[in-house]
């Protein structure tokens, strides 16, 4: 399913362009477990930050890096465990946090999945090609800040109505940003821009939601990620009952395929906006849950080994923004008993990760979870990417009072019920496998055939693309090797 035909020439200026510039590229296995990262690379980073364009920082895609600004290493997983004061359900809600990745969001790792198997087979030409990422937002900044780190040309397309804190950000980093019309929702004018793009023939499209490369990479990384957190909170009487996630790209589902890999009996839900119903009946619309796009079903979603449909209002989700972040906020959660140590880790949580959190509320209210219970999803960021939109509420609302908060909190968390869910029988899975029909074949060149092998062939598809994790990395071990780099060390 991931295309690793070698183009030589290509290839030969790729690992050129890469001696050059000091480029080490770092394989899936060691962003499974940096132990595997040589001790001379470890000794370098210590004097590098965790933002800075260095390509050093391409080690530093993985969950486990040191939480702290410059000079880091790498420990166990950064995850944190929210506690029944705060989530009004007994079972335990375990999230990875995507604030300790370069650029502030795991997106760096998904981007990293699809183009490094293009770069070292030569199919993306580093001299001549240009990376074009289009995204809702994180996507298209991990995209551009692992462009920039490894040399190449990169496009940056995402909604104009996305926060002002990612286009600032971008402009330091990518070689070119385009600004789509409308929000999160608005994925087709995305797609509509790729397309004429795909014209230019120096543009090679990443696109996060048909990749495989993102699917190997959350599988891998994200997926053990989560395993072994939950090994480290493990007391000993507990069971990881599943995970869920929001639906952007989908890309992240794949870490609930892996807990399902392991763990047959756990459940994996999807989450997605209310205001946009496309998984829970066909629906859409416009939502303010950033980071999730939707109208479609992503081709790498792979639905039939998905058995719930969560859908969170994002009045919810901007509600709680704004509870996690103003000081009247946090001194009423305190004051409802929840601990210092959660109110500390707030910030860890974007609008996306509030989502993922709902979810993973209403998961558990819907099974009637126990304490002895786990669910597990991720933050994809952090509220750093969002202050704009706290400025805003301001601006519409008025400043927040204690009142507020505790309307919000008892409301928007506490308050959260199992309604608008589904979830999935055979045949709606099916419904959700067909929907892919309407983006991909009738408008993204993908065939029946390729949509059906999906459903019918998963030893050629998704087991296919598990596997092919090992032979990437053997592209990328050889890459370095011609590089000579590593011994230069």
């Amino acid at each position: 399913m991931i295309d690793l035909t070698v183009h030589e020439e290509a290839l030969r200026r790729n690992v050129e362009r890469a001696r050059e510039q000091k480029i080490i590229i770092p394989t899936i296995a060691q962003m499974k477990d940096p132990d595997k990262i040589p001790e001379k690379i470890k000794e370098q980073l210590r004097g590098v930050g965790m933002w800075d364009i260095n390509p050093l920082n391409l080690f530093r895609i993985t969950w486990k890096n040191e939480p702290k600004e410059t000079g880091g290493l790498f420990g166990a997983p950064n995850y944190i465990v929210l506690p029944s004061s705060l989530t009004g359900v007994k079972a335990k809600i375990l999230l990875l946090a995507g604030r300790y990745f370069p650029t502030g969001c795991h997106k760096v790792g998904a981007s990293f999945g699809c183009l490094a198997p293009r770069l070292v087979t030569g199919q993306f030409d580093i001299a001549h090609n240009r990376a074009v990422w289009p995204s809702t937002g994180n996507y298209c900044r991990g995209g551009a800040f692992n462009s920039k780190l490894l040399g190449c040309h990169s496009v940056a397309i995402l909604p104009a109505g996305m926060s002002r804190e990612r286009f600032a950000w971008l402009e330091k980093v990518a070689s070119e940003i385009i600004a789509t019309p409308g929000t999160e929702s608005n994925v087709k004018e995305i797609f509509d821009k790729t397309h004429e793009l795909e014209k230019e023939p120096d543009c090679m499209i990443f696109n996060q939601f048909a990749e495989m490369g993102n699917y190997m990479w959350h599988y891998h990384v994200t997926g053990n990620a989560i395993l072994e957190a939950f090994e480290l909170e493990n007391s000993g009487s507990d069971r990881l009952f599943g995970a869920v996630f929001t639906s952007g790209s989908a890309g992240t589902m794949a870490a609930g395929d892996r807990v399902k890999d392991v763990l047959p009996g756990a459940k994996l839900g999807v989450g997605e906006a209310l205001q946009c119903p496309t998984l829970l009946n066909n629906g859409f619309g416009e939502h303010r849950i950033e980071g999730i796009g939707d109208k479609h079903v992503p081709w790498i979603h792979n639905v039939k080994n998905t058995d719930l449909v969560v859908d969170i209002d994002d009045e919810d989700a901007m509600k709680v923004l704004r509870l996690f972040n103003e000081p009247e906020g946090i001194a009423y959660l305190k004051s409802a008993g929840v601990p210092q140590e959660t109110i500390d880790v707030l910030s860890l949580f974007g609008i996306s990760g509030i989502a993922n959190m709902l979810c993973a509320i209403k998961m558990a209210k819907y099974y009637e979870l126990t304490e002895h219970d786990v669910i597990a999803t991720v933050m994809t960021d952090s509220a750093s990417m969002y202050q704009s939109r706290i400025t805003e509420m301001n601006e519409a609302e008025g400043a927040y009072s204690r009142e507020a908060a505790a309307v919000d909190f008892h409301t928007h968390i506490l308050g959260e019920k199992t309604d608008n869910m589904l979830e999935l029988t055979y045949p709606d899975r099916k419904r959700l496998h067909n929907l892919k029909y309407y983006t991909w074949v009738e408008q993204q060149g993908k065939t029946s055939a390729e949509l059906n092998a999906l459903w019918y062939d998963q030893e050629h598809t998704w087991d296919s693309v598990k596997a092919d994790a090992e032979k990437v990395d053997e592209l990328i071990c050889a890459f370095n090797e011609a590089t000579g780099l590593l011994k230069e060390l």
